[in-house]
């Protein structure tokens, strides 16, 4: 089973974000010149700033003391301080984590950074502030480039389904299912990141190390809080009891949106890459799931997935086409006639060749693997 790339060996040399890659690169090549240094505490690190060469560098949002601070602007670096009174980091170098965005969730969710980073976002988002729309995007352009250095090497399938499916029921099941196996294959499972389907199949990554028993007791465990309505505490806690239970799962990635603050994100998603800006959001989790997408019953939200995701196949504006699974039949060609129009559109182009429409979500990875070559 693949695990997810390993953070550090992959990204950017130049960029550093952790004490650790900090002390690292100071012995190593004792100079800082040029580097990109992202959100590390660096209150500690006086005497490596004093002393090392840092012309060049950009500090993003690292405390420091005041010594170092005007030692490394006179060095030629540029100093862009921490913002004061912030839920969140715009800044941040990695991707979020379940237990990060939920952290408080004993005293109830609306304490949580989650919880405040939206009440933030409803706030500035009135108002109009400059300012608080530059950090926005910031922060949305530092998760991108957090997203894809975890994702460089991997082959990505994308899980699009609605929010509304519940815990509890066999359609969840099925979408669990469907996670594990994908993850067992070797891909990373990505998804919107929040309840319902989306929460199903990040579930069925983190199950994927288990054996059957431990996905059937999870689905029981998590049958108790079917929604996050009426209570988003007693639905993520349900979770995070699944999690204690059974540590060290299986990697997957979520990628919600507080633009769509009144759905919490799920807590099944190793990491989490979630945005202010929805088209950002959307637009990113179609474009990195470069090993095809699979698509379950949903409504207005999913069907605008499946031509976003059409559209750049039709077109091969990112080279060739990705493969392209519908399941449930009677859903997509009588409820939501999706399929006969995905059809139409791919007719003698290459990606004709890369849809498929299945009746049981068992048959989708097989259908995936098919198309994929």
């Amino acid at each position: 089973m693949q695990t997810m790339p390993a953070h550090a060996a992959h990204h950017n040399d130049r960029e550093i974000e952790t004490l650790q890659e900090f002390d690292a690169t100071v012995s190593a090549r004792g100079t800082l010149a040029g580097y990109r240094i992202q959100a590390v505490d660096l209150t500690d690190r006086t005497r490596e700033l004093l002393t090392t060469d840092t012309a060049g560098a950009v500090f993003l949002g690292c405390p420091m003391r005041e010594d170092a601070a005007v030692k490394i602007r006179a060095d030629g670096a540029m100093v862009f301080p921490p913002v004061p009174d912030l839920p969140f980091d715009p800044y941040r170098g990695l991707l979020y984590s379940p237990d990060e965005l939920f952290a408080g969730l004993d005293k109830g969710y609306e304490h949580t950074p989650d919880a405040l980073s939206y009440a933030w976002f409803q706030r500035t988002k009135a108002d109009g502030d400059i300012f608080a729309s530059m950090l926005r995007s910031i922060h949305d352009d530092a998760v991108s480039d957090a997203l894809d250095e975890l994702l460089r090497g991997a082959r990505v399938v994308g899980v699009m389904g609605g929010h509304a499916m519940a815990r509890g029921t066999e359609a969840y099941a099925g979408a669990a299912r469907l996670g594990r196996e994908l993850t067992r294959e070797g891909f990373t499972v990505a998804t919107g990141g929040g309840p319902g389907a989306m929460e199903a199949a990040n579930l069925g990554a983190y199950a994927a190390p288990f054996n059957d028993a431990m996905l059937t007791e999870a689905l029981q465990l998590l049958a108790k809080e079917p929604k996050f309505t009426p209570s988003i505490t007693n639905w993520a806690a349900a979770a995070f009891e699944v999690r204690t239970r059974w540590p060290k799962g299986g990697g997957s990635i979520g990628i919600p949106t507080w633009f769509y603050g009144h759905e919490p994100p799920n807590a099944f998603a190793a990491h989490i890459a979630k945005y202010f800006a929805n088209a950002t959001r959307e637009d990113g989790l179609l474009a990195r799931s470069n090993a095809g997408v699979v698509f379950l019953p949903g409504a207005a939200g999913t069907v605008q997935e499946i031509f976003d995701n059409a559209t750049p196949n039709y077109y091969e504006s990112r080279g060739e086409p990705t493969p392209m699974v519908l399941v449930n039949r009677a859903h997509w060609t009588e409820k939501l006639p999706t399929w006969p129009l995905l059809q139409a559109l791919a007719r003698e182009r290459s990606m004709e060749s890369r849809i498929a429409l299945v009746d049981r979500i068992e048959e989708a990875p097989e259908a995936l693997k098919r198309l994929g070559g």
